[in-house]
C-alpha cells in the first residue's frame, strides 16, 4: 500500500517513491483508513481513488475522519489532504521533493497547486462468488535451458 507505482512496476526506486509512501501516509492519517486491507470505499476504489473522486466532485471533507473534521483546523487538514494527493501523483515527476512538501505544508493553502490523478485509484477484488471452478487460466510453462555450443 506504500510502494510507489514506478518501483512496483519496473522496480526503479527513487526519493520521489519515499514521497509517494508520505503521501499514502498522510492519506490514512487524515481519514482514519488504511490503504490496504480497509473496508470496502465506495464503488471499490482504494483509499487513494476515494480521495482523489471526492477531490475532483469539490467534496474533500467527506474524506476527513469525522473526530478529525471535529477538533482540529479544517482548512490545515484540507492542505495536508492536497499535499497528501500532490505525494502519490502517478508520475514521479510531478510529485513535490520532500524539501517542497515541508515548505507546503508550512506555507499558504493558496499556493498550493492542483494534483493529478493519482497511482493506483481503482482496486480488484476477488468475488466471492466467483468459484474456481469458474476461472480459468492457462497454466503453460515454458522452459528454456541454455545448452553450449
Amino acid at each position: 500500500g506504500y510502494m510507489a507505482p514506478e518501483y512496483a512496476l519496473e522496480g526503479f526506486f527513487s526519493t520521489k517513491s519515499d514521497v509517494f509512501s508520505f503521501g499514502v501516509v498522510v492519506l490514512e492519517i487524515i481519514s482514519g483508513k488504511k490503504n490496504t486491507g480497509a473496508p470496502k470505499l465506495r464503488q471499490n476504489l482504494s483509499l487513494l481513488g476515494y480521495a482523489w473522486n471526492l477531490w475532483k466532485e469539490n467534496t474533500p471533507f467527506e474524506f476527513m475522519d469525522q473526530r478529525l473534521l471535529e477538533s482540529s483546523n479544517s482548512i490545515e487538514v484540507l492542505k495536508c489532504i492536497i499535499v497528501g494527493l500532490l505525494c502519490v501523483q502517478e508520475d514521479p515527476g510531478d510529485r513535490p521533493s520532500m524539501t517542497n512538501v515541508v515548505l507546503m505544508l508550512a506555507g499558504d493553502i493558496t499556493s498550493l497547486p492542483n494534483p493529478k490523478q493519482p497511482a493506483f485509484v481503482a482496486r480488484k477484488t476477488m468475488s466471492s462468488s466467483s468459484s474456481s471452478s469458474s476461472y480459468k487460466q492457462d497454466l503453460t510453462l515454458t522452459m528454456t535451458l541454455p545448452e553450449g555450443r
